[in-house]
């Protein structure tokens, strides 16, 4: 109940199971999935599906390794 201080949150909607679609190359999308630090975010944080969090982490990790985004900051 209410009084107790439980609310039920809205389901996220992944964003990539929508239709919508970026690569590797698109720095702008994939700084949605990381934090301050550098750190993937997990999928409660950002309501990915299973499958599109882990094609992120790929993108993430392709980026990283060719320069585009950093490992750390």
């Amino acid at each position: 109940t209410m009084a107790e201080g439980f609310y039920r949150r809205k389901k996220k909607v992944c964003y990539l199971c929508t239709g919508r679609t970026f690569t590797y190359k698109d720095v702008d999308s994939l700084k949605r999935y990381i934090n301050e630090r550098g750190k993937i975010l997990p999928r409660r944080v950002t309501g990915t599906c299973q499958k599109h969090q882990r094609e992120i982490a790929k993108m993430i990790k392709e980026a990283r390794a060719i320069g585009l985004l950093p490992y750390t900051k």
